[in-house]
């Protein structure tokens, strides 16, 4: 597939990585030359300097038989002008722009052919608000990822000693939980991917990645470790726009604080919010933190631009007694560096950014990809079309499907029903069936599985 992303910063540079990786032909378009020298050096692309919005700059990169435009500059007017230009002038079949401003988001109808042809709208602060929401809701986890709208979740947890299949087989959870069904889809171990099996013993510290139905999200977690109390208060660092929209996404819930510099945006977000409290200062002030009762935080969360200034706030937090610390981390190369210490989880936003775009770069009816473990796994959900004839999984029990090396299906969603995957699960026509994939190398072969018809051969 040829690609042309305009943007070499982190979501850009990342996107690249992924895709350069499985034979797309990529053409990373930026206005700064020292960006474009150090993709170019690491990765098997094509660079090209110069405002990605010009027809010209455009034309350099390779518009006239691209498929896919991926806008995701620091500027929403230039995302927007250049899906305007690929559209009109080099009639690309597929643009996706960030775009980050809530009154542009708001209209949807901005966004068709006959106004602003944008195909696929990403928001990167969303994305990020969505993904911490999900793991407040979840205490104890450190990944929660929906499937077919929620019907699923995939949930990452670290076993503990104590839990009661700690030091047993998985073939344990049957007896341990009768009446619930779920599937251990991953296991990663001192880093470490372990494919699990039904003889595979969960040792304490493990990573486990299970899926099952919403509604027995909890009670698989209380097999595998202690259960958390209920989160209640929660502190927020960083009263930017992740930092307003999760506050307005919990704050009917929660007690919710957020802590922030600016006197300007602590007044807008004392007349935009209906309960938070909003104080003004900074979350690394010893003094404040004690004044505000840290230590009866259930979650910090540190959510401001600067990876350092949450990375202090997050350790004095817990040093004062917050029981769990989350921490947004721009850096990718920090984000391993700070997790599973003092801080708890640490949140990367180009990673929780990436998979909403890959889905749309997949080849097959990919519905959804997200990164597991940092990027070092994936979560794909895929939509199996045809007949027995024309589908290499329709019609067929899951052991008798010839998967890649390193991947599993864990569950199918079909209709409402979520089925968990057992080797004589057989797959339908329209289901949506969610495969874990340990090996990114394997990606591809996993889509063409998927494929309908003559592209099999």
């Amino acid at each position: 597939m040829k690609i042309i992303i305009l943007g070499a910063g982190q979501v850009g540079g990342t996107l690249a990585e992924h895709l350069a990786s499985e034979a797309n032909d990529i053409t990373v378009v930026d206005t700064d030359g020292d960006r474009l020298r150090d993709l170019g050096d690491r990765l098997d692309i094509r660079t090209v300097q110069g405002r990605g919005s010009l027809p010209t700059v455009l034309r350099q990169a390779g518009a006239d038989d691209a498929d896919m435009l991926v806008a995701v500059t620091n500027s929403d007017e230039t995302n927007m002008v250049a899906c305007q230009v690929a559209y009109s002038l080099f009639h690309t079949p597929t643009k996706i722009a960030r775009v980050r401003e809530s009154s542009y988001l708001s209209r949807e109808e901005l966004f068709d052919n006959d106004h602003i042809p944008v195909d696929v709208l990403i928001s990167p602060e969303q994305v990020v608000t969505n993904y911490i929401k999900r793991l407040i809701e979840h205490p104890g986890s450190l990944q929660v990822i929906d499937f077919a709208e929620g019907k699923a979740q995939l949930v990452a947890v670290k076993a503990y000693y104590g839990g009661p299949l700690v030091g047993q087989q998985l073939r344990q959870i049957r007896a341990h939980m009768p009446n619930v069904d779920t599937r251990v889809a991953a296991i990663f171990r001192r880093d470490r991917p372990i494919t699990p099996r039904g003889d595979t013993l969960i040792e304490a510290d493990d990573e486990v990645f299970f899926i099952a139905a919403r509604k027995d999200i909890r009670a698989v977690m209380g097999e595998l470790r202690r259960l958390d109390e209920t989160n209640k208060r929660v502190v927020i660092a960083g009263g930017g726009q992740i930092g307003e929209r999760l506050a307005e996404a919990i704050e009917s819930r929660y007690q919710v604080k957020i802590i922030e510099m600016s006197p300007a945006r602590c007044r807008y977000l004392s007349d935009t919010l209906e309960s938070t409290v909003v104080l003004q200062g900074s979350a690394s002030d010893k003094d404040l933190m004690l004044e505000e009762n840290i230590a009866d935080a259930d979650i910090f969360l540190a959510l401001t631009n600067d990876d350092e200034a949450n990375i202090m706030s997050s350790l004095l937090a817990k040093r004062l007694g917050a029981r769990k610390v989350m921490t947004i981390i721009n850096n990718p190369a920090y984000v391993d560096l700070v997790q599973g210490g003092e801080i708890d989880i640490a949140i990367s936003p180009q990673l929780a950014t990436i998979g909403t775009l890959l889905a749309h770069v997949r080849r097959g009816d990919i519905v959804s990809v997200h990164s597991l473990r940092r990027g070092a796994a994936e979560a794909i959900e895929a939509v199996a079309h045809g007949d027995a004839k024309s589908s290499k999984v329709v019609g067929k029990a899951i052991e008798d499907i010839s998967l890649p090396p390193g991947t599993t299906i864990g569950a199918i969603i079909r209709d409402e029903e979520v089925l968990i995957a057992h080797d004589d699960t057989v797959i339908e026509s329209g289901d949506h069936v969610i495969l874990f994939v340990v090996d990114k190398k394997h990606i591809r072969d996993v889509e063409k599985l998927f494929h309908v018809g003559l592209s099999f051969f």
